[in-house]
């Protein structure tokens, strides 16, 4: 490949680079854009964590993930420095950890490494080639991968703001739907398993990921609405009169009027969620009476989610309900209450729901 060749497939490749959100999938786009730039066998992109004092990597061509001490070997010395370092013989520079081929069995001959920078010129991590296909690396490899660099580091500090927005919108969600819950003798866990449950079933219809992660988050805020219930019906302990179970009805409707003119997508999902979660299959849920596919398929997963879950766990009104016995009675439900495609994918991956209980369960 020709210099001008390699700076044409670096200056296509920016706009795709800058675009790309999701972490792990930047490493890997990066490293092998570097690769094949570079012309070399391996490329492999370590991102730094201060509070382990280790360089890090999900992305290191031949092999699996990498974790090594912050100061060692020949990417440690170049996050500490700050300074690119071209090894032209790896084995005679005392940088360079040996080890690590022993283990791997696989020869290192050379290797470019640059250290990556944030905006306020914190390191951010170390990009490192190994073994140049053809003689030794030269200033123009050493360019040509700072140049990459520029445009590694400007997208992996994005990609990284962007996950811990995430995260914070996610436990932001997460705690809303545990303030519903809060009055209610249900636990957060089980506004976890709820969304995992449904996010379970999303996934084996095929959805993609961003859907799947989204009815996650949704899910667990189908009862939002029961924040506008009076306690005294809310946590009543007998059974509800008939006016005061109409007036229960409405935190369905609550939750949608509170969830529906987000401009998000995701509070949307979750309005639809909270609206139809008491909708059953053959019309005779609530509040609208809506039949078979009427109901969002995201009300009619949350529902099989919701029920499953409450049905083995133990509240103050009632002990928990053996898994036999639940998955009997909910398979009975099946073309009444529940969609029956769903019910069959639910408990046909069994395995799985039982290992989400595990994983989440209640604490004692």
């Amino acid at each position: 490949m020709t210099e001008l060749e390699r700076i044409r497939l670096l200056l296509s490749s920016a706009e795709k680079i800058s675009r790309e959100q999701d972490t792990d999938r930047l490493l890997v786009m990066l490293s092998d854009l570097a690769r094949e730039v570079l012309e070399v066998d391996r490329c492999s992109l370590f991102l730094y964590d201060p509070d382990k004092e280790e360089l890090w990597t999900k992305v290191a061509h031949g092999v699996e993930e990498i974790r090594v001490p912050a100061d060692s070997g020949i990417v440690g010395w170049v996050a500490k420095k700050g300074e690119s370092l071209v090894v032209n013989d790896a084995y005679s520079d005392p940088r360079f950890n040996k080890e690590v081929d022993r283990e791997t069995g696989y020869k290192t001959r050379n290797i470019l490494a640059i250290p990556l920078f944030d905006k306020k010129g914190n390191i951010l991590g170390v990009f490192q080639a190994v073994n140049k296909l053809k003689n030794g690396f030269n200033e123009k490899d050493l360019e040509l991968f700072t140049l990459l660099g520029g445009y590694a580091s400007s997208a992996l500090e994005n990609s990284m703001l962007q996950k811990k927005i995430k995260e914070a919108y996610k436990e932001a969600i997460m705690r809303l739907s545990h303030a519903a819950e809060y009055k209610d003798p249900e636990t957060y866990n089980h506004i976890v398993r709820v969304g995992l449950f449904a996010r379970l079933m999303a996934e084996k219809l095929g959805y993609e990921k961003e859907t799947c992660d989204s009815i996650m988050l949704a899910a667990p805020m189908h009862d939002v609405g029961k924040i506008g219930i009076p306690d005294a019906i809310l946590l009543k302990k007998g059974r509800l009169n008939d006016w005061e179970w109409e007036i229960m009805k409405k935190h369905t409707l609550n939750g949608y009027e509170i969830l529906k003119d987000s401009s998000s997508e995701l509070l949307q999902m979750a309005a639809i969620v909270a609206l139809d979660h008491h909708e059953k299959w053959d019309g005779t849920g609530y509040p609208n009476g809506k039949r078979g596919e009427e109901i969002s398929i995201w009300g009619r997963m949350t529902a099989i989610a919701d029920v499953f879950d409450a049905l083995l766990s133990k509240r103050p009104y009632k002990d928990p309900w053996p898994l036999e016995k639940v998955v009997d009675h909910m398979k009975d439900l099946k073309e009444k209450q529940f969609d029956p495609q769903l019910i069959d994918i639910f408990f046909d991956n069994l395995d799985e729901v039982i290992k989400i209980r595990e994983r989440y369960r209640d604490e004692e």
